[in-house]
């Protein structure tokens, strides 16, 4: 595992030594895809500087009893889309949601769920995001907006980032 050592750039900005954006990118998506919950959700994640693409193909299971997709899983798709935006640009520590704010705007009950996360606003110790959620016809269903900080939980001692 290789150690990352921070320089500062700026007031705000920190960049990594020894570890390439790109690759960066790809062991949050490896990390990301390994977890069971996403695997249960079958989600494709793509991730770029400060930008996320996060598909869900909807299955049956994820509907609630009125036959439309469960808030959940749209919650799921939002903050997972939102998060990674904001830790795309975090080299060295795994991010922590301190709130998130979820706005349903209409239901969907098949196809694909596509999130599109984006990083707003970032201090040194506060990132702020947003993602929207659109159905197959690209039509917008939902939206949110979370604010992560930095955790004390390194990025190499995550399952999957390595």
């Amino acid at each position: 595992m290789s150690t990352h050592h921070l320089k500062k750039k700026n007031e705000d900005e920190f960049m990594v030594a020894d570890i390439t954006q790109v690759n960066h990118f790809r062991r949050l998506e490896k990390m990301y895809h390994g977890h069971p919950l996403n695997q249960f959700f079958e989600a494709k994640l793509k991730i770029s500087n400060k930008i996320t693409d996060l598909d869900i193909p909807i299955k049956n299971t994820f509907h609630h009893a009125a036959g439309a997709v469960h808030g959940s899983v749209y919650f799921n798709a939002l903050d997972d889309a939102a998060y990674f935006a904001a830790n795309s640009v975090v080299f060295d520590v795994f991010l922590l949601t301190v709130s998130f704010t979820t706005y349903f705007t209409k239901p969907v009950s098949s196809g694909i769920l596509k999130a599109k996360g984006k990083l707003v606003n970032s201090t040194r110790s506060q990132f702020i995001s947003e993602a929207v959620l659109y159905n197959s016809n690209n039509e917008e269903i939902g939206r949110g907006n979370g604010i992560y900080v930095r955790s004390k939980i390194k990025l190499d001692k995550c399952s999957g980032y390595s």
